[in-house]
């Protein structure tokens, strides 16, 4: 709470810079974990609280994807949030950011994808009890949604709305349930203005392809087991979809995913041999065939993907036959992507994919 108090009595300090399209923010939250796994329940003790810092660009319409998404704000934004469990230690996270504006750019989105350190992750020695946290360095992710009104009094502005953070190493090591935390968050901003006129820049809807466009991707990472210490293993997806564009920001995708997950071929054999009164077969099918739909939506050179599907090869039958992932692409060429997305079924993370693209 000092920090916070400190960075809001800084914030006229810097305010010599005068740069009409930048802003900062400094935000207070306190809620609550949810319980979506009871594997973590012994972890819910407190009421985390924590600060976030942001610093903002705004954009005006100079190129025609603004204007389509009525002017964003992208930037950068620093959290840290006290746990107030000691197995669960604090987290930090550095995160990139894109703010979305409605109701007469008084209501805030924020999407955000980063890294979170831990202070005090699962140890099997020293910290067998932290089953959320299995790495030290994990993916982050979270979105707000604000009533933000800048210049209240002058150039200092306040907002008050909620928060969801989502802490998960992604499978990338055991254990991994992971934390969901909601908040509620209220702060202040500040915007640097040199006193000129705002002047948004409007574009007519530019024109795309209507063509239905076909696209092969290949997917790998590492990952591990939810036994502990198991180790990591590589993991390899070939995937093939059909993509059609119905406007200039959205396509729709119909696919399929071919997956070959090392660690799921060991922890067949280990169930087995570790189980024997189970009656498991150690060389049961550990490769897996999904069928997919897709929703791509177009910011600039950037995609967000988000696609649900379902297995209809998946011999071990492990973590159901549903399966999601979530994903940011960047578009290299017209014909080259490269992204980094998750994988997950319902709750559970599986595998963070790094992907290379070809659109045929």
């Amino acid at each position: 709470m000092r920090f916070f108090i400190f960075t809001i009595c800084f914030i006229p300090l810097i305010a010599f810079t005068q740069v009409r399209q930048h802003t900062i923010e400094a935000n207070y939250f306190y809620g609550s974990f949810l319980p979506h796994n009871k594997n973590i329940l012994h972890l819910i003790t407190g009421m985390p609280e924590g600060v976030q810092l942001s610093y903002n660009k705004k954009t005006f319409g100079t190129q025609a994807w603004q204007t389509l998404y009525n002017y964003p704000d992208y930037g950068v934004s620093f959290q840290y949030q006290n746990n107030k469990n000691e197995i669960l230690g604090n987290l930090y996270g550095l995160y990139a950011h894109m703010n979305f504006y409605f109701l007469k750019r008084n209501l805030q989105f924020r999407v955000a994808q980063g890294i979170a350190y831990s202070t005090y992750p699962f140890n099997k020695n020293t910290n067998y009890l932290n089953v959320a946290y299995g790495a030290r360095v994990m993916p982050s992710t979270y979105f707000s949604l604000s009533y933000s009104k800048p210049n209240i009094f002058k150039n200092v502005g306040a907002q008050i709305g909620v928060n969801f953070v989502h802490h998960s190493n992604a499978n990338t090591k055991a254990p991994n349930t992971s934390t969901n935390t909601l908040a509620l968050a209220v702060g202040l901003n500040y915007t640097f203005t040199n006193n000129q006129p705002v002047n948004y820049i409007e574009y007519d809807k530019p024109s795309f392809s209507k063509k239905i466009k076909y696209n092969l991707f290949f997917r790998t990472g590492f990952n591990e087991s939810d036994v502990p210490n198991s180790g990591t293993k590589p993991f390899y997806v070939a995937s093939f979809y059909a993509a059609k564009q119905v406007s200039p920001k959205s396509v729709f995708q119909l696919g399929a995913d071919m997956f070959w997950m090392r660690y799921l071929k060991e922890l067949i054999v280990y169930e087995a041999t570790v189980f024997p009164e189970l009656g498991l077969d150690p060389n049961k099918d550990y490769k897996r065939v999904g069928v997919f739909l897709g929703y791509e939506m177009l910011i600039a050179k950037l995609s967000l993907d988000i696609q649900a599907g379902a297995y209809v090869y998946n011999p071990s039958k492990k973590q159901g036959d549903i399966y999601q992932r979530i994903g940011l692409r960047y578009h290299i060429s017209p014909k080259f992507s490269g992204g980094i997305s998750l994988k997950t079924h319902l709750a559970q993370a599986e595998a963070l994919e790094f992907s290379l693209g070809y659109q045929l």
